[in-house]
């Protein structure tokens, strides 16, 4: 079973950019557990380690990919119309993060 701390998840928060309330720290460390002992349900489960991982959910699942073709592309400039602030042929956004 692995074992998440409250010092744990406040630095993923921190990693993330926001701060957790104690109240929103003990929730998460909750659902950290009930995840933990669901893990831990699966991984008894008889002959479990010799199940081929899946891909994908879906068994009939093929992967068809088109041909690379190269296409004309839109001009840049054109493009650039259609944005309010630009600096040279970069678009400039508001900053969201200090």
């Amino acid at each position: 079973m692995r074992h998440f701390t409250k010092e744990m998840v406040d630095d993923y928060a921190a990693k993330l950019l926001f701060a957790l309330t104690p109240e929103e720290n003990k929730m998460v460390l909750d659902e950290f557990e009930i995840i933990d002992r669901n893990c831990d349900a699966v991984n008894t489960i008889p002959g479990i380690s010799e199940v081929e991982p899946m891909t994908h959910c879906l068994d009939d699942f093929v992967v068809e990919l088109r041909d690379d073709v190269a296409e004309p592309s839109v001009d840049i400039d054109e493009l650039l119309q259609n944005c309010d602030e630009v600096s040279g042929r970069e678009v400039e956004l508001p900053k969201v993060v200090d």
